[in-house]
């Protein structure tokens, strides 16, 4: 019987890893990965080992205004997530994207719609920058701003 146990989770970790790596290796599914991770319900906590795994390790994360900008490393960014705000839930999808890519860089800029758990919702703009190696992309710099009432995202960036 234990060899079926072990049989069963050396499949089931095959499976993740394989899917995992499948979402690595294409600029959507690396996007997309790292919205679904921070997109949790109430109660949940994030998987910061997951979210981790999406970005280089010497990246960097800044939110910018047209007045400020504030840059943390991902390990400051990932003390960030683990604040008690986002275990009452947190709600952030695509809008539109557009990806330029060339020789192993790419640039995505992402419109976004976010939803805390407290009501306030908002829109923005997400902005990543990608390597590709050891066959998969990371997220090498992730710069983001959120719409105001002075500053609209543009209507080229919210058309799919």
């Amino acid at each position: 019987m234990n060899h079926l146990k072990i049989l069963f989770y050396l499949i089931l970790f095959t499976t993740v890893t394989v899917a995992q790596e499948s979402k690595l290796s294409s600029i959507d599914g690396i996007v997309d990965e790292l919205l679904d991770q921070i997109t949790i319900e109430k109660g949940e906590k994030m998987d910061t080992t997951a979210i981790r795994n999406l970005f280089h390790p010497s990246a960097i994360l800044t939110v910018a205004n047209s007045s400020s900008a504030e840059t943390v490393s991902i390990d400051d960014f990932l003390i960030l997530l683990k604040d008690p705000y986002y275990e009452n839930g947190y709600l952030e999808k695509e809008i539109s994207k557009t990806i330029e890519e060339y020789n192993g860089i790419a640039q995505v800029f992402q419109s976004f719609y976010g939803e805390d758990s407290e009501g306030l919702k908002e829109r923005g703009i997400n902005s990543y920058q990608l390597t590709y190696y050891q066959k998969r992309w990371w997220i090498v710099s992730l710069l983001w701003t959120i719409e105001s009432e002075s500053e609209k995202i543009p209507s080229k960036y919210l058309e799919k």
